[in-house]
């Protein structure tokens, strides 16, 4: 099932500073430049950083998609504090975009 554009602009108005960009019927996440997670199945999924796992301890884990690695699921998408901090905390933990040749 592809994700809505509905659940992404909802997703991107709780927070300032996310953009996305569309791949194979679902989204993938930006926080600055840096990929932070995803949209899949109407799912808000994000990276495991030790960041993510410590403001989220008990977040479940999820696989976006067969073959995928685990991520977390943010299931209070409604708390806009919490995201911000999430993908601020997030950011540094993150490696650098890869120059386009």
């Amino acid at each position: 099932m592809a994700s809505s554009k509905e659940y992404l602009d909802f997703i991107l108005d709780q927070c300032c500073g996310l953009s996305a960009r569309a791949m194979m019927g679902e989204y993938i996440l930006y926080y600055g430049g840096k990929v932070v997670g995803g949209i899949y199945d109407n799912r808000l999924l994000v990276k495991p950083t030790k960041s993510a796992v410590a403001l989220l301890p008990d977040a479940p884990k999820e696989l976006p998609y067969d073959g995928a690695k685990e991520m977390l699921l943010i299931e209070d998408i409604e708390d806009k504090e919490l995201l911000k901090k999430l993908f601020e905390a997030m950011y540094n933990e993150l490696p650098e975009p890869k120059k386009k040749k």
